[in-house]
């Protein structure tokens, strides 16, 4: 795999307008991200600057090195609330303010190189298997973490790292508002919402909201004395290496795992986005190569950490870019900006950058499946709220692990059932099983000395359990046929449960017959030294060679059919087919 895409120019003008509109997209997004990390509580006025830094870094790389063609990366709205939690934590613990931001920063750069690693081991195409109504449940919460935090900066106070503390502040904010940064607010909000979708693709909402409202606070209130962005300084910024701190290890692992594994979730839904709306298919595994060499220049140089970023690839995509040029000339534009733009966006009120983050949290939270949820499932609502409420209150990732474990559970239990519906253990014929005259007439004729276990379909641990409790109350037999004819695969536990059978069958002197295992079932069975346990005559192609060769031991055992052995059988196959379904099955 090259590193670096190879990059063309066939469609350079489609990848220039949709890179500069891109970049006047992500302007004030990244701003907004950068003043709402946190990072404040480590250093001063240094927001905006690493919101810009990492729109430049990430955007840069991901494009150059990844593996979605048409996709724009930048801070996103999930990664800045983790990182928000990065630097109040890391704050807390290091009175050295330049100490903490350097763990801060290689918390970024260790999210960056896990993702590398996420690449190099193939896990990209794993990654975003996992149910909508988690996937829904996080991004719903992303969007009410944000919502929450920003009130406070969109009524004119200094903004909260964390949504209890934001919380907590709110009912004395909602009743003292600063009355020219909430007005600014306000404004910043209707223009983002009620700006007509036509002419946003001329003019983005966010920017006209940016430019409007800071006009305004510049000329009509110039000593209002609300909280602005300041300058930005238009130099390269400082290098930050690497810093370990072994008496917070854990901390910084953890940090950076969970900023990895959001980062490779964001970024490759928006790439399964980006090739829905492009026709094209992605290189999941070398966008998460991408992404971590982006997220590690970011870090390297003290930006914010990013992911692909839904809204601003749409646009370029709309506005004409199919290329990894755009996303290069979208980073380029950035860093123009940032050399020519510090005098400019000093000005820019808090409240206005709040104003935007919370249109875009209000379009994260996934409105149209919170409304229909609990309609499709109970289970499926509870488990999409539960993974919202731990995303608020409690952290990304244990959301995400809670969810997608009870999301598991459930499934398991729904293929379990399915699966024991495909286990039917038979003496007598009857209607539970489709079989042949031939094979019908000669199971009568065992008067009950046959018992035909079947198994169908997939076979994994959901189904051992059941696969014992069949077996467990048929006793009365002589001769065992497993008949594993449509079993395309069968799992270590079923097959383990399939050995205990034909073990208990051996010990009590049963003849045991295996039918149809072939392929990856036989393969299995072979590995377990199952199939030695029984001669290998008695491994047969079809049920009907087995009733046949069955039926001859029986008569070489001098058997005549016992009408009472008949009638006996019949009451025990009906109380076989009986037997409920999926009880246990976990």
């Amino acid at each position: 795999m090259k590193l670096v895409n190879s990059l063309h120019f066939r469609n350079w003008r489609g990848d220039l307008y949709g890179g500069i509109t891109a970049a006047i997209v992500a302007l004030p997004l990244a701003l907004a991200f950068g003043v709402s990390s946190g990072v404040e509580s480590l250093t001063d006025g240094a927001g905006a600057a690493i919101g810009l830094y990492g729109a430049i870094c990430v955007g840069f790389f991901a494009a150059l090195c990844g593996g979605t063609p048409s996709q724009i990366s930048g801070p996103t709205g999930p990664m800045t609330v983790v990182m928000a939690t990065v630097f109040t934590a890391i704050a807390a613990k290091n009175e050295d303010p330049a100490t903490g931001l350097a763990i801060a920063f290689t918390i970024v750069m260790l999210g960056g190189l896990f993702q590398i690693l996420f690449g190099i081991l193939k896990l990209g195409q794993y990654i975003t298997l996992m149910p909508y109504t988690v996937i829904s449940g996080f991004m719903s919460g992303v969007g009410a973490i944000i919502i929450l935090i920003e009130i406070g900066p969109l009524l004119g106070y200094p903004g909260s790292a964390g949504v209890v503390d934001s919380l907590s502040k709110l009912p004395e904010q909602l009743s003292n508002p600063n009355p020219i940064a909430t007005g600014l607010g306000i404004l910043t909000l209707a223009i983002v919402f009620l700006w007509p979708s036509k002419l946003n693709r001329i003019v983005p909402s966010p920017l006209l909201a940016l430019i409007v409202a800071t006009l305004i606070s510049v000329l009509i209130f110039p000593n209002s004395g609300i909280n602005k962005i300041g300058n930005i300084s238009a130099v390269l910024p400082q290098l930050h290496f690497p810093t370990l701190d072994l008496s917070q290890l854990r901390d910084i692992l953890g940090y950076g795992l969970m900023l990895a594994t959001l980062g490779s979730i964001d970024s490759l839904l928006t790439s399964l986005v980006a090739d829905n709306i492009t026709s094209t298919q992605h290189n999941s595994d070398r966008e998460l190569i991408g992404q971590g060499i982006g997220n590690m220049v970011s870090g390297l140089f003290g930006g914010l950490p990013g992911a692909g970023a839904t809204m601003r690839t749409v646009v370029n995509v709309q506005t004409g870019g199919k290329t990894p040029l755009s996303g290069i000339i979208h980073a380029l534009v950035l860093l123009v900006i940032l050399f020519g733009a510090g005098k400019l966006t000093q000005h820019i009120p808090h409240a206005v950058l709040a104003g935007i983050l919370i249109k875009v949290g209000i379009d994260i939270i996934d409105w149209g499946f919170l409304k229909r949820a609990h309609r499709v499932s109970l289970r499926a609502a509870a488990i999409m709220y539960g993974v919202l409420f731990l995303t608020v209150f409690e952290d990304l990732i244990t959301a995400v692990v809670v969810g997608v474990f009870v999301a598991n559970l459930f499934t398991v239990k729904r293929l379990s059932d399915l699966q024991s519906e495909n286990i039917s253990a038979i003496a007598t014929p009857d209607d539970t099983l489709q079989l042949k005259p031939e094979e019908r007439k000669l199971l009568a004729e065992a008067g009950g000395r046959i018992l035909l276990f079947r198994l169908g379909g997939p076979m994994s641990f959901g189904a051992a359990k059941s696969i014992s409790q069949r077996m467990s109350i048929v006793k009365n037999y002589e001769v065992l046929i497993l008949d594993l004819s449509d079993v395309p695969f069968v799992g270590v536990t079923a097959s383990l449960a399939i050995e205990n059978i034909v073990k208990e069958a051996c010990q009590k002197r049963r003849d045991v017959f295996m039918v149809g295992a072939s392929g990856r079932v036989k393969s299995r069975l072979q590995r377990l030294d199952i199939l030695d346990r029984m001669p290998p005559s008695h491994r047969v192609p079809d049920r009907l060679s087995a009733l046949q060769q069955a039926i001859q031991l029986i008569r070489g055992n001098g058997f005549e059919v016992n009408p009472e052995t008949n009638e006996a059988t019949e009451n025990l196959a009906k109380q076989v087919q009986s037997h409920p379904p999926g009880d246990g099955s976990l």
